[in-house]
């Protein structure tokens, strides 16, 4: 296993101050705001590649507190982010839940296949957990590891989304097994992602319970559905997920990222009962500005690859949306996730970029 490092990676350790993530996610105008990135720790990073070497398999790097903690710190050591966000993956649900889950070197994640008519899963709480215990015990050592003005963020993938990775048997480009079934097996799908919102559910409430201050429902594909599929299987399951999670701990901010939603983003920022909603970098910060209510506090939008060219794209990015969103609650972030060929250098402009300008006053 390795071993933390021995240095003392925070100047600010013993600094009693509440998290500006946390003070934003509660309705607060900060400024700057408060930024983390989505893949903030990854391959961008020599350290972690350095890391990721240790280990044979991506899994047993998720399942090893101690690398997963070093993994999940090394961004806010290197760029004094104002979040870390535990070092997972979201198919350790499927995993847990008892399906063979694999990741293949340039081919991304691989899962046996569920078809229609197949035994689905079975949620067995104590099981599920037992599964995952050392990821909560990677929440644990991270709480303990950051400085109390560094939120930490938690994070599971959204039903539709881990359904996709489960029946695809991997990434696809067109999504044709999983949505024909939603059409032509209405009850078989419904019951698979009744499992899944009840795992899910049960999963970010544990990581809660270990130590996480908000989480994120991410929902990478829910882009490929229409409007009333989009309802029925990323706006409803959210919802459950928010109401079961609230339900037990209320005082915990929920974050939604329906990836690629379009227009539907006014109905899953309306309907699902999330606290803050981050949006990709296709969506216009004017007029998600002007749509969104601020009720919901807005998380994003930079593309990632202005942040890959660096430069006046960087710069006229980080402007745009400063100009429009950041005079209301807002956490900046990327559309997506960095990209691995990302310089470093681009990602510390970037902060600076942030923290060193002042948003448009309103009108």
């Amino acid at each position: 296993m390795t071993e933390l490092s021995d240095t003392t990676p925070f100047e600010n350790a013993g600094a009693e101050t509440h998290p500006k993530l946390l003070r934003v996610l509660g309705g607060e105008v900060v400024n700057p705001p408060p930024i983390w990135l989505m893949r903030q720790a990854g391959r961008h990073l020599p350290e972690y590649r350095a890391l990721r070497a240790k280990t044979a398999n991506f899994l047993e790097f998720c399942y090893t507190p101690d690398i997963a903690i070093e993994a999940s710190l090394q961004p806010v050591r290197r760029y004094g982010l104002d979040a870390a966000i535990m070092f997972s993956d979201i198919l350790v649900v499927p995993d847990a839940l008892g399906r063979k889950v694999s990741f293949e070197v340039g081919e991304g994640p691989k899962l046996d296949p569920l078809r229609p008519g197949d035994v689905l899963p079975v949620f067995e709480e104590d099981t599920f957990h037992a599964k995952l215990n050392q990821v909560y015990s990677t929440v644990i050592g991270l709480r303990a590891a950051l400085p109390p003005e560094v939120a930490l963020i938690g994070f599971a993938g959204a039903p539709w989304t881990v359904a996709t990775y489960m029946v695809e048997g991997g990434g696809s480009r067109d999504f044709q097994k999983i949505r024909r079934w939603a059409y032509t097996d209405l009850g078989g799908f419904a019951r698979l992602m009744d499992l899944l919102v009840e795992a899910t559910a049960s999963y970010l409430c544990r990581q809660i319970s270990a130590g996480v201050q908000t989480v994120q429902i991410f929902d990478t594909w829910a882009g490929v559905l229409p409007p009333d599929q989009f309802r029925r299987w990323v706006i409803e399951p959210t919802a459950e997920i928010v109401r079961r999670v609230r339900e037990a701990h209320p005082e915990v901010p929920i974050i939604g990222f329906p990836r690629g939603a379009g227009n539907n983003y006014i109905a899953y920022a309306f309907e699902t009962g999330i606290d803050a909603m981050s949006i990709d970098a296709t969506v216009s910060t004017s007029w998600a500005a002007r749509a969104i209510p601020e009720r919901c506090v807005l998380q994003g939008n930079l593309d990632n690859l202005a942040l890959l060219a660096g430069g006046a794209a960087l710069e006229r990015g980080v402007r745009d949306i400063l100009t429009h969103l950041g005079s209301r609650p807002f956490v900046f972030n990327l559309g997506h996730g960095i990209l691995p060929d990302t310089p470093p250098e681009h990602v510390e402009r970037l902060i600076e970029l942030v923290r060193g300008q002042v948003s448009t006053p309103r009108a």
